[in-house]
C-alpha cells in the first residue's frame, strides 16, 4: 500500500480580506520572491520542501494572483477603455456590444465610462481609465474637450473615434455615412408623397454627427431635383425639457403642409420617441396624418404605432471595426488616420406608408 504524502501545516492567517502574496510568503516562511517564482511556474528553481510549503500556503489562503498585477508585470494590461456620451442611448449600447465581442476574441477586456451627456467629464474619463493602465481608447463622446483626448495620445495610447469627430484631433474615425443616410430617409419620404418635411434633432451644440445630418438635410432640400418634386423642409432642435416647443414645431409643419401630408425625419432614437409622444399629445396618427422616418432601428421600432420606418445603423459592425482598428494600432500598425464610413439600411414600415393619390 502506497504511503500517504504528509503536507506541512500552515498557520491560520486567513482573513476576510483577499490574501496577498505577502500573506502567502509569511505563512510559508519564505520571501515574496520565492512565492513569485512558484506562481510563475519556476518551482524547478526551488527545493521540493520549499515548493511544497508554498503550495500548501496558497491552497490554505485560497490565494489567486491579481490578473492586473500579472499583466502590468509583463508590461501589458490587455484593457481597452470605451467612453460613451450617453449609455441610455440605444446606439451606444449596440456599439458597446460590437466592440466587446471583438475585444474578447482578441484577448482584451473592455472598460466602460459613461459621461451621462456631460461634456465636462471627458477629461475625468480619460484620466480615470489611464489610471487603470488601459492600452488604448474608443471614444463615442460629445467631442467638446479636445485636450482630454489629446492627453490620451500624449501618453502614447492610440485612440479611435466612433460616430463623433474631435475637430482638433487626428485619429482613426469609424461612423455611419451620415450624408448618405439622411438622403436615404428624405428621398423615401418624398417618393412616398410627403412634400413638407421637418428634420428634428437634439440640440446641435457642435456635435459633429448632429452637424453632418442637419447639413445633409439642408443640402438635399436645396437640390434642384427636390425642388422640382415640390419638396420643402425645415429643421428643429428638440431639447429634452421643451415639449411645448416640439409640439409647436409639429403644429407649424402640419399648417405648412395644408392639403399635402407632412413628413418628419428624426436624427436618432431618443428624438424619435419625443416626436412620437408629441404626435400623441396632438392627436395625430403616424402614417395617416404625419409620416415618420427615424435614425436607429431599435428592438421596439416595429411595435410603435403601425411600425416605425427607420434607417438602421450597422452598430454592431461599427463597434467591431473600431475595436479592430485600435487593436491594429496596439500591435504596431503605423498608418495615417483612417476614416471608415458604413452605409445605413432603410427599414420601411407603416409610419411612412405612401400618401394616397
Amino acid at each position: 500500500m502506497a504511503a500517504k504524502k504528509i503536507l506541512p501545516s500552515v498557520p491560520a492567517v486567513r482573513s476576510a480580506a483577499r490574501a496577498t502574496i505577502a500573506d502567502v510568503a509569511r505563512a510559508a516562511g519564505v520571501s515574496k520572491a520565492t512565492v513569485s517564482r512558484f506562481l510563475n511556474h519556476r518551482d524547478r528553481l526551488l527545493s521540493k520542501d520549499i515548493a511544497t510549503r508554498v503550495e500548501v500556503a496558497v491552497a490554505a489562503l485560497d490565494y489567486s494572483p491579481s490578473p492586473m498585477a500579472q499583466a502590468l508585470k509583463r508590461g501589458r494590461s490587455r484593457l481597452i477603455g470605451l467612453v460613451v456620451a450617453d449609455v441610455t442611448n440605444p446606439f451606444s449600447v449596440a456599439v458597446l456590444r460590437g466592440a466587446e465581442k471583438a475585444c474578447q476574441e482578441a484577448g482584451y477586456l473592455l472598460m466602460l465610462f459613461n459621461l451621462g451627456n456631460d461634456g465636462q467629464r471627458e477629461r475625468e474619463a480619460i484620466e480615470a481609465l489611464t489610471a487603470y493602465q488601459v492600452e488604448g481608447f474608443i471614444l463615442n463622446t460629445l467631442g467638446h474637450d479636445g485636450g482630454a483626448s489629446a492627453n490620451a495620445a500624449r501618453h502614447g495610447r492610440p485612440v479611435v473615434l466612433v460616430d463623433r469627430r474631435h475637430h482638433d484631433m487626428q485619429a482613426d474615425f469609424v461612423s455611419l455615412d451620415n450624408a448618405g443616410a439622411v438622403r436615404l430617409g428624405a428621398r423615401h419620404l418624398g417618393d412616398a408623397g410627403y412634400r413638407e418635411l421637418l428634420f428634428v434633432s437634439e440640440p446641435i451644440k457642435n456635435v459633429s454627427s448632429r452637424e453632418e445630418r442637419a447639413a445633409a438635410f439642408r443640402a438635399y432640400i436645396g437640390e434642384s431635383a427636390a425642388a422640382k418634386a415640390g419638396l420643402r423642409g425645415k429643421s428643429f432642435e428638440s431639447a429634452v425639457d421643451d415639449e411645448a416647443g416640439l409640439d409647436q414645431a409639429l403644429r407649424a409643419l402640419c399648417q405648412r403642409a395644408r392639403t399635402g401630408r407632412p413628413g418628419v425625419l428624426t436624427s436618432n432614437a431618443v428624438v424619435t420617441l419625443r416626436v412620437v409622444a408629441s404626435l400623441a399629445r396632438l392627436g395625430l396618427q403616424l402614417g395617416v396624418d404625419v409620416g415618420l422616418v427615424g435614425f436607429d432601428d431599435t428592438e421596439w421600432s416595429p411595435f410603435v404605432g403601425p411600425g416605425l420606418s427607420t434607417i438602421a445603423q450597422p452598430t454592431d459592425e461599427l463597434g467591431r471595426i473600431a475595436a479592430l482598428c485600435l487593436i491594429e494600432r496596439l500591435k504596431g500598425l503605423q498608418l495615417p488616420p483612417r476614416q471608415i464610413l458604413l452605409a445605413g439600411t432603410l427599414m420601411v414600415r407603416g409610419s411612412s406608408q405612401p400618401v394616397p393619390a
